[in-house]
């Protein structure tokens, strides 16, 4: 059964983290995306909005799937966030093992158990059914 990090290891990662890939970035500033990751951005990490229908989204350029992005911003990417339905994840979760990503965040109510466990059994450090704000605030902020 699949467990997150506790929380020393949430805060010690969340201070690791300076860009932040967000799957799903709405433009819609009612949206729990646009809001999520403004918050964020005001605490000083780097947004790189994911979502294949805008250009743009909170001022930087958005990429229609993590594998679109260039090679010099997805070397920056130092965590993966996802606003997404939980059947979307195990996509996510491939892609993510094909680049390389080593963190990966699924939001409130983004669960899959199974490809969760493939991602921790590729190395990558996964926290799930959590609000990145939410424990920033908690553990940090």
């Amino acid at each position: 059964m699949f467990r997150n990090p506790d929380a020393d290891r949430l805060r010690a990662l969340l201070r690791e983290v300076r860009t932040i890939a967000v799957v799903g970035l709405s433009p819609k500033p009612d949206r729990p995306s646009h809001g999520v990751s403004k918050s964020m951005q005001s605490f000083g990490y780097r947004i790189v909005p994911v979502n294949p229908g805008p250009s743009a989204v909170l001022g930087e350029p958005c990429w229609p799937t993590l594998r679109d992005l260039p090679a010099e911003v997805l070397a920056s990417v130092d965590l993966v966030d996802v606003f997404r339905q939980s059947d979307a994840v195990p996509g996510i979760v491939d892609d993510c093992i094909a680049l390389g990503l080593r963190r990966l965040w699924l939001q409130d109510g983004v669960v899959d158990e199974a490809a969760a466990a493939r991602a921790v059994e590729a190395g990558i450090e996964v926290v799930m059914d959590r609000c990145v704000y939410r424990d920033y605030v908690h553990l940090i902020g």
